[in-house]
């Protein structure tokens, strides 16, 4: 073998050697020809040439030019002749004067090229005619190579070719070893004979045997199949060299051989046959990157694989009721859950009724022989049976629903045709049923910690097969863990029911009566996370003024509502003490803090509660706030424009440490303001800076709009569709006193100057149509006055509103404060405060920066003097 490689690579070797000798030959006359042609041509048409072989003939011309274009052109010879051949000029001096040979068909005015073999020398030749100016032959010249320089050429190429001739030799030889050397290792030494005899022993093998046999390369083609594997697998003609996804095959099987998976007995459907697959690489035999997968008839095991596959159905089918019910904390929607997870795998249509207790989140109580249908699910839109939210009644004792409830376990109804307990309960209902064709029903009360919640009902209408014995334990299963998700959304519902109702109770139901402001809010829960702690308030204030409270408690739940009611509380208190918005935050901060220490490590602590607390003045137009670790509001003026005014931050309430501080904006009448949580503005898909940029945006769209049509624009542009926060908004328009029904008046720090003030009191009620309190306001207005100049220090200023009360201020400069006492018998005086308390509707004290004022209220109806009671006298000021 490796002898006849040898021989083969040297014929054809020496053969490629002579076919490129000749070739350079061949190659190098016609370059030599070629070259002649040129130089020939040149000559032939260089001007002065045809006019030298006009006679004179002009030959030592002609032999000079001849010389040096012999030198520049490179050829050996250069000769001019007469038409007949006579050489004027010949690069060879002694051949001048004698006669060219086989210049005929130059003489007649054709130019040719041949290769010349004659006197004086073999050469590469090329005879050109040279023509004059009138067309005709006057000369010829001729130029040529001599043969034996364009043969040195070739043989300067020799060495060349000799030399690559050999190496392709070595390497042929080379390669033929390795080669043969790579066959003895194959075939294990074995000769041709033995060769034909092993492949045909392996071929009749592979292809009697009763089994399989198939060969898949890496890229998942099929190489190779014997006569059993086309059998069983019912292989189309030409199935070698395709993918095994495009031959037909069932979509596992497929998939198993083109894995790289090796398995061993792993049964496959094919066809009718029921096929035991083992697979293996071919990589640890030495083979090519593939598998050889060998296949088995196994049809009398289609019984087992049936059960197994409907086992393994019913697995799939629960783990995804695992993940797929409950996915809310909704009672319906887990019903309804359900009745999707078993539609149409295991039944045809579900129905399932809840008692009327566990659809609202109450605790199961009552007969569980009426239920509500909650949910209905079905192949079909158009189902025989009653639609969600009837009432469902189960009063015959041998309906499957009544059975199964008192048994506490899924009852069968295989043939519903025959079943006379259930045609009893609703023949009617029963008779539509069986029209549309149900047929088969099992039955499975819902049940959750001991205790009935509800039933499901899964029917079959549409395929053949009746519910068996072995379907009962497959929805009880399904049955038990949907019934734990519906009870613990029942319990969610309950606790969600009263954290609203405790919210909702801790929230303002009604908005106070006051005329600084005409305000409007909205409320809403959390949905996903349970009520949390936001709230706002309106509370309006002495002297006509009216604060305004939006808060937000960190957390969701019970204790957020609670903890909610505890800081509400407590701005009213602290709200009664009539203190500046900074003071009032910083009295809440230190509480917040006080009752965290005190709940300690135990308790849940409401440190992180923000609040905003805004007091507008409608006499002077001012609007004061604070804000602790809330958002600013927003500020509509009247043209329209918005604004989030700079109100300083604080930290939130309950972390302490830097001081609160109050910013004073003037406003004009017709202004709204906006106060909000952050769950307007913030949400899952949307970030802070985008809800201020669409809240901005909203309320600018019409300047003209009433606080009612503010909200309900807000909430329509704002709201989320799941919301993970409660929200909390306050729009309020602003208003000012009339300066006619406000007077004034500076009172000189003497006892003499109280009788005039109180004269023009009167005159000024008596202005406002007030006359029949002016008996009542003068004397309270008096002591006022008199405690004033007595107790007090300047300057003193009286002030009345004529609002939806009488107010009468009095202020002074001293900060003591005035409260009552008992005053004895014998004492003089000690009773001014207790008249005004008896005859004021309400009364009391706000601290100033310069001060302090003693303000009562009076209903303007009323003119009766109140009788005084037991005597309290006040204490000096």
């Amino acid at each position: 073998m490796l002898l006849l490689q040898i021989v083969v690579a040297v014929l054809l070797i020496a053969g490629a050697v002579v076919a490129l000798v000749f070739q350079a030959r061949f190659d190098s006359e016609r370059d030599a020809e070629n070259r002649s042609l040129a130089a020939a041509e040149s000559f032939a048409d260089a001007p002065g040439t045809a006019a030298a072989l006009i006679i004179p003939i002009r030959a030592d011309v002609l032999q000079s030019h001849a010389e040096e274009a012999r030198r520049g052109s490179g050829v050996d010879f250069i000769a001019v002749m007469s038409r007949d051949g006579m050489r004027y000029a010949d690069t060879d001096r002694s051949l001048i004067g004698r006669r060219a040979e086989d210049i005929e068909r130059a003489a007649a005015g054709r130019a040719f090229t041949e290769i010349f073999e004659g006197d004086p020398n073999d050469a590469a030749r090329a005879v050109v005619p040279v023509i004059n100016a009138q067309g005709s032959v006057v000369g010829l010249v001729a130029a040529g190579v001599r043969i034996e320089h364009v043969g040195s050429a070739v043989d300067r190429q020799l060495p060349w070719l000799f030399g690559c001739a050999g190496a392709a030799l070595a390497l042929a030889t080379v390669s033929s070893a390795l080669v043969s050397r790579r066959l003895r290792r194959q075939t294990h030494g074995l000769g041709p004979t033995e060769m034909t005899r092993m492949y045909e022993h392996h071929d009749a093998v592979l292809h009697a045997v009763r089994e399989g046999v198939l060969i898949i390369g890496g890229d998942g083609r099929l190489m190779l199949a014997n006569d059993e594997a086309r059998r069983l697998l019912e292989l189309p003609p030409g199935a070698e060299g395709r993918h095994v996804a495009d031959l037909g095959l069932d979509a596992d099987t497929a998939e198993l051989l083109a894995s790289s998976r090796a398995v061993t007995d792993e049964v496959h459907l094919a066809g009718d046959r029921l096929l035991a697959v083992n697979t293996r690489p071919t990589d640890p035999y030495g083979g090519t990157s593939g598998k050889v997968a060998t296949l088995r008839d196994t049809t009398e095991l289609r019984a087992l694989s049936g059960v197994a596959e409907v086992a393994r159905e019913r697995l799939k089918i629960l783990y995804e009721a695992g993940v797929r019910i409950g996915t809310t904390l909704d009672v319906t929607r887990t019903a309804e859950e359900l009745s999707e997870v078993a539609v149409p795998r295991f039944a045809d249509f579900v129905t399932v009724e809840l008692l009327d207790p566990v659809v609202r989140g109450d605790e199961p109580s009552g007969a569980d022989r009426e239920m509500r249908r909650t949910a209905v699910s079905g192949i079909r839109g158009d189902h025989p049976f009653q639609p969600v939210g009837d009432v469902v009644r189960f009063v015959v004792p041998s309906t499957p629903m009544a059975v199964a409830l008192a048994r506490g376990h899924a009852v069968l109804e295989a043939d519903l045709t025959v079943a006379h307990g259930w045609r009893a309960q609703d023949p009617a209902g029963a008779d539509r049923a069986l029209a549309y064709g149900v047929h088969s029903l099992v039955a499975v009360p819902l049940q959750a910690r001991g205790v009935v919640l509800g039933m499901a009902n899964f029917w079959r209408a549409e395929r053949p097969e009746r519910f068996e014995e072995e379907d009962l334990s497959f929805a009880e299963e399904l049955a038990a863990r949907a019934a734990v998700a519906i009870d613990n959304a029942r319990r969610f519902t309950r606790e969600h029911a009263m954290a609203v109702t405790l919210q909702r109770s801790l929230l303002p139901r009604v908005l106070p009566e006051q005329n600084a402001l005409d305000v409007a809010y909205r409320y809403l829960p959390a949905q996903a996370a349970g009520v949390g702690g936001d709230w706002f308030d309106v509370i309006p204030l002495p002297g006509a003024r009216v604060a305004l409270v939006v808060g937000d408690v960190v957390g969701h739940g019970l204790h957020a509502a609670a903890t909610m009611g505890r800081l509400r509380t407590a701005v009213h208190n602290f709200s009664a003490l009539d203190l500046p918005p900074d003071e009032i935050l910083g009295h809440i901060d230190e509480l917040v803090s006080r009752i965290d220490q005190e709940e300690g490590a135990d308790g849940e602590g409401i440190t992180g509660a923000t609040c905003l607390y805004a007091i507008y003045d409608p006499v002077s137009g001012t609007c004061s706030m604070a804000r602790a670790g809330h958002f600013a509001p927003a500020l509509v003026r009247p043209d329209g424009t918005v604004d989030f005014p700079e109100v300083p931050v604080s930290p939130p309430l309950g972390l302490g440490g830097l001081p609160i501080e109050t910013a004073e904006l003037q406003l004009a009448e017709g202004s709204r303001l906006v106060l909000y949580t952050d769950g307007l503005i913030e949400h899952r898909g949307r970030d802070i800076e985008t809800g201020l940029r669409l809240l901005g945006a909203t309320l600018a769209e019409d300047a003209n709009r009433t606080p009612e049509e503010t909200c309900r624009a807000v909430f329509s542009a704002m709201e989320s569709s799941h919301r993970r926060d409660d929200i909390a908004l306050l729009v309020a328009r602003t208003r000012l006193l009339d300066s006619a029904r406000v007077a004034e008046w500076d009172v000189p720090f003497d006892p003499a100057a109280v009788a005039p003030v109180r004269a023009a009191c009167g005159r000024q009620l008596e202005t406002w149509g007030l006359g029949e309190i002016g008996f009542t306001t003068e004397l309270m207005l008096s002591e006022l006055i008199t405690n004033a100049i007595r107790y007090g220090s300047d300057p003193i200023h009286v002030r009345l509103l004529h609002e939806r009360r009488l107010i009468c201020e009095v202020s002074d400069g001293s900060s003591t404060s005035p409260h009552l006492r008992r005053a004895a018998t014998t004492d003089e005086g000690g009773r001014g405060l207790f008249l005004v308390s008896q005859f004021a509707s309400r009364w009391g004290t706000r601290y100033t920066p310069t001060g302090k004022v003693m303000w009562t209220e009076q209903s303007l109806a009323d003119g009766r003097q109140r009788a005084a009671g037991l005597l309290l006298d006040d204490v000096p000021w």
